[in-house]
């Protein structure tokens, strides 16, 4: 009984560090192309334009990872 109960708890805890550690990897490589995308917006040229256009693509989804993840984090507090 003492060794499932103790297998369960580690499995929780291990679950949860690794969901806090993507949730931190997502937000950094959101911060880092929105940063990339800054620095690309103010050159000129077609390159400029089309690497702006192919950072859109990794964005937008992590953008939207964001915001599910701060609602999440606001329901935790709220309720």
């Amino acid at each position: 009984m003492l060794s499932t109960v103790t297998t369960s708890t580690i499995t929780t805890v291990a679950t949860a560090a690794f969901a806090a550690s993507l949730t931190l990897v997502a937000v950094l490589g959101l911060l880092i192309l929105l940063i990339q995308k800054e620095a690309v917006s103010t050159s000129e040229g077609k390159f400029s334009r089309g690497l702006s256009r192919a950072l859109n693509v990794a964005i937008v989804p992590l953008l939207l990872s964001f915001f599910f993840i701060a609602a999440v984090k606001i329901m935790e507090v709220l309720g």
